[in-house]
This record gives structure tokens, C-alpha cells and sequence, in this order.
């Protein structure tokens, strides 16, 4: 059953919501890490500001003793001390002097303790990362409709070009941020470092409000968990996987994928068409007996001064590109085909298969 979606990490203040982030499992470690230094950070400042508070309540009751000052003034003469104003005069009695020395030795201690630690946090560059990161979050919340992309390697950048090309918006999830983050960042897309099948790594890129998630890890048996996953969060979303082997597509298909793709088998089904027809320029496969393909008309063919529907058979043509780069749609059947046209043609194997043998050189 899916949960109901929680709110973003990263989005929360104060210290226990620090320390929620910080202990998160599904931001990667590098940003985990990240996230306990500035907790770290947090309560090392809090204790700073106790010790300064405790050197102030006995600096007062110190002045108070020994000066007989009233609690009022013995704090502000404890408080100017501390802080190395000088604006009161030097106390009278020995005693107010101890306290005064004291005051001076622990407090700008621990003032200085306080600034090398918040100096060291600027300069090891933890907060620009950190509100990086916070901009990445609040724009994964106000996404809607978006696309995760599982694994940027060679096929998720090639998916990444593509959607930034079509003008949609995705997010990139990836346990890789030394390869694959500036990369993303590039796109303007947000990344999310962690495991892409970890359930709070898909709730961080915003799956209960995207569209649709690919799975195009290297990985066959890592896109079959991102597969369960985001199954079991969403039964809705619409989940496309890549498998390398073809034992892996009917676990995939298992798993719960709506659309399984095989770079290796379709790439290389490609190269044979293209080998064994060089006048087929593209090929797409529609259903397994039914493609749609541009064929070009090549010089010396038997299709060269004939018309469509001549040469089509059982084959629809359903756009004819010029020689000249005009584009027909729907061509009518009376056109003449000419040297270097193609034609765009949806069917059957064995009827694209005849026009492909008209189209080529005899």
C-alpha cells in the first residue's frame, strides 16, 4: 500500500528538524554527511552560548559578593567584562579583581572557541551546498506531472537530453554525484543523490506527484527493485524500464513496468535493417509485425517515375518527404516518386518488406 506523501527533507527548521534530515536515509551519504556537520554545528553553538550564559550568572553573583553590587548592575559589569568592553571601571576589592580576571580568560575563550567554529563552517563551504540543496527541494515540491530518471548513465543522459528538448520537467536520481550531478545541474533538472529503489529517495524526487518514472539503471536486477518500488508507492504511475538481457524483460514486466526497452536488442534489430536495406533511414517498431519506416527512393530504383499507388501494395504511406525537403502528409495516391524522395510507410512486415525490395536498387 502506498503512504501518504510526507513533507519534503530539508524543508523543516529548528533542531529536531535537523536532525530528522540529518538521520534521513534517502538523501545519500555525502549529503547525510553534510547534514550531521551542521547538527554538529547546532548544538556545539548551543553549548557555547550555555557556558557563556553560566559564566555570566557566576560573574554576577561574583561581583554581587565581593563588590556588593546589586544583581542588575553585577550582570552588566559580568556582561562588559565578557565581551572586553571596558566601559565600567576596575573593581575595588581583590576579590571583584579574581573575578574579573576569570571572566576575561574563559569568556574571550570561549568567544574565540565560538568564531573559529562558525568561521570553519563558511570557509569548508557546507552552507552554499545546503542552500543549494534547499532550492532543489522546494522545486521538486511545486513540480507536477514531472519524469524521475533512475540512473544517469549513457541512457538516462541520452532520456535527460531529450525530455530537456520537449520541454519537461524531470528530476535525476542517482548514488553516483561525482559523475552524474553537474551533468543534471546543467539541464536545470534537480538531483537527489541516494539508491533510486529506496522508497524515501522516489518520495524525495516527488513521486506521488509525477507522471511517469524510467528505470535505465545498468543494473537489470537494481531496475527490477526501482520497478517494485515505485509499484507499490504508486500503482498509477507509468513505469518504463530498460533491460540489458532479455531474460529480464518478463521479470520486469512482473514487476509491474508498463513499457520495457532493450538498447541492445533494439539497437542492434537497427543496424540489421539498416545493413541489409540502405534505403530504410528510420525504423519504428509499432507492434512486433507492425513498423512504420522512411524509405528512401534511391537512384536507378524500379520505383523512380512510378506512382504511390503503384508501388505501396498492402503498405499506407502516410507522408512523403521531397527531394527538395518538402514534406506531403498524406501524399495523394497519383504522386510521382522521384530520386531521393521518402516516403514515411506504416504496416506489416512482409508489405514494408516488398516496398523496401521496389524502393532499392535492383
Amino acid at each position: 500500500m502506498a503512504r501518504d506523501s510526507e513533507p519534503l527533507p530539508g524543508l523543516v527548521v529548528g533542531r529536531a528538524g535537523l536532525r530528522r534530515i540529518a538521520e534521513h536515509p534517502g538523501l545519500g551519504g555525502a549529503r547525510a554527511a553534510v547534514r550531521r556537520q551542521v547538527l554538529e554545528l547546532v548544538e556545539r553553538l548551543a553549548l557555547l552560548g550555555l557556558a557563556i550564559l553560566g559564566l555570566l550568572v557566576l560573574g554576577t553573583i561574583g561581583f554581587v559578593i565581593a563588590e556588593g553590587a546589586s544583581i542588575g548592575y553585577g550582570f552588566v559589569w559580568a556582561l562588559d567584562t565578557v565581551a572586553t568592553v571596558g566601559s565600567i571601571p576596575e573593581p575595588s576589592d581583590t576579590g571583584g579583581q579574581v573575578v574579573k580576571i576569570l571572566l576575561i580568560v574563559f569568556g574571550v575563550g570561549t568567544l574565540f572557541y565560538a568564531l573559529v567554529t562558525v568561521t570553519e563552517f563558511f570557509v569548508a563551504g557546507h552552507l552554499s551546498g545546503l542552500l543549494e540543496e534547499r532550492r532543489a527541494l522546494r522545486k521538486i515540491e511545486s513540480m507536477r506531472d514531472h519524469i524521475l530518471i533512475c540512473g544517469f548513465g549513457r541512457v538516462g543522459r541520452q532520456a535527460a537530453r531529450d525530455l530537456y528538448a520537449a520541454g519537461r520537467d524531470f528530476v535525476v536520481l542517482d548514488n553516483n554525484p561525482e559523475q552524474t550531478r553537474e551533468h543534471a545541474e546543467a539541464m536545470g533538472a534537480p538531483f537527489v543523490e541516494g539508491a533510486p529503489s529506496d522508497d524515501e529517495v522516489l518520495r524525495t524526487a516527488g513521486i506521488m506527484e509525477a507522471a511517469g518514472i524510467m528505470a535505465c539503471v545498468d543494473s537489470d536486477a537494481e531496475n527490477i527493485f526501482i520497478t517494485l518500488t515505485a509499484r507499490e508507492l504508486r500503482s498509477d504511475i507509468t513505469i518504463v524500464a530498460r533491460a540489458s538481457v532479455e531474460d529480464s524483460e518478463s521479470k520486469l514486466r512482473r514487476a509491474g513496468a508498463d513499457r520495457i526497452v532493450s538498447p541492445y536488442k533494439a539497437s542492434g534489430s537497427q543496424m540489421v535493417r539498416l545493413a541489409l536495406h540502405p534505403q530504410v533511414t528510420g525504423v519504428v517498431d509499432v507492434a512486433p509485425e507492425y513498423r512504420m519506416e522512411e524509405i528512401e527512393v534511391t537512384v536507378g530504383c524500379e520505383a523512380v517515375g512510378r506512382t504511390i499507388d503503384e508501388v505501396r501494395g498492402e503498405a499506407t504511406v502516410v507522408a512523403l518527404r521531397q527531394g527538395e525537403g518538402a514534406v506531403v502528409p498524406q501524399p495523394p495516391g497519383g504522386s510521382v516518386l522521384s530520386e531521393g524522395d521518402v516516403l514515411v510507410a506504416i504496416g506489416e512486415t512482409a508489405a514494408l518488406g516488398r516496398l523496401e525490395d521496389l524502393l532499392a536498387v535492383g
